[in-house]
């Protein structure tokens, strides 16, 4: 018998000695992610502090529209830090760490909400101007990026991507629309 008990002699991948530390390029990749991350999830929680000074349905609401973007852009993040040899411990604390962001800027907002009421206008439009910029800034040219070879899943990317835009304008329309419901339903 071989090592580990085996009777043949090719090996099955996996080691017991200490793992290699990640290339210095991916732990840059790794810091640049959380950064930005906690720098976009510190925005999140301004927004969403704001919002819920002004009032109970525009702060849930605002809420419902950060998690319907949050989510996606949470895991993305998570498979790029996976795929750059963070191991998955490390990624839920640094995910933790980033998240706590967005209580400190919710605090914050609600903060400059309550004491400042003229300045929530403000907060909510630098907060909508960020969103936009991270969309036409980092996610536009992904969509206008072309297939990998010529007419390679050109419309089901074509098809993908819209779907997915009209998916979250209606959402962001179905909160606009219930915005008033939700307002009437939440007073006493």
């Amino acid at each position: 018998l071989k090592p580990h008990g085996h009777p043949h002699g090719h090996s099955h991948g996996h080691s017991h000695g200490p793992a290699l530390p990640p290339s210095p390029r991916a732990t840059d990749i790794v810091w640049m992610v959380v950064l930005g991350d906690g720098i976009h999830n510190l925005t999140d929680g301004l927004a969403i502090g704001a919002a819920f000074s002004h009032s109970l349905s525009s702060g849930l609401s605002t809420a419902l529209a950060v998690l319907c973007h949050e989510l996606p852009h949470e895991l993305g993040d998570l498979a790029v830090l996976l795929r750059a040899g963070t191991a998955p411990r490390t990624v839920l604390l640094l995910n933790l760490l980033s998240a706590l962001l967005s209580c400190l800027g919710a605090a914050a907002g609600a903060a400059v909400g309550q004491s400042a009421s003229h300045l929530t206008p403000w907060i909510l439009t630098a907060t909508a101007g960020i969103f936009l910029y991270v969309a036409l800034a980092d996610m536009l040219p992904e969509v206008l990026r072309g297939a990998e070879g010529p007419g390679e899943g050109t419309w089901g990317r074509f098809l993908l991507q819209n779907a997915g835009f009209l998916l979250g304008s209606g959402i962001m329309l179905g909160i606009a629309l219930a915005e008033g419901h939700i307002r009437a339903w939440l007073q006493p």
